[in-house]
């Protein structure tokens, strides 16, 4: 029945594979470029303390590029950034509440017995 089961099921496991794979792709991506967003802003500063460029050309940079950062910052609690992380979070925390009912479960037996 296992076996049955399995090739029932591969289709829908080949896309859900599928479809993790493309969702750790986009959040590597837009980690990436907000890592890029975050270069180009110290780069500006440094700039500014430099000289190189006007407090004007540096507001107008920078509007730009915290624009651009709260945009992707939109844009990853939309895809949801950590939302599997989150869930392997919550099997532990289950996980962990099971045991702590089994070891309560354990000193009952213990105090019966001890009682007897």
């Amino acid at each position: 029945m296992l076996l049955v089961d399995d090739i029932l099921f591969s289709p829908v496991k080949g896309i859900n594979w599928i479809f993790k794979k493309i969702h750790e792709l986009a959040e590597e991506e837009l980690a990436g470029e907000a890592d890029r967003l975050r270069e180009n802003l110290t780069e500006l500063y440094m700039q500014l303390e430099t000289g190189e460029i006007t407090e004007e050309e540096f507001e107008q940079q920078e509007t730009v590029l915290l624009d651009r950062l709260d945009a992707l910052d939109e844009d990853e609690d939309f895809i949801g950034e950590g939302s599997m992380d989150e869930d392997e979070d919550e099997d532990e925390d289950e996980d962990e509440d099971e045991d702590e009912d089994e070891d309560e479960d354990e000193d009952e037996y213990e105090d019966e017995d001890e009682e007897k």
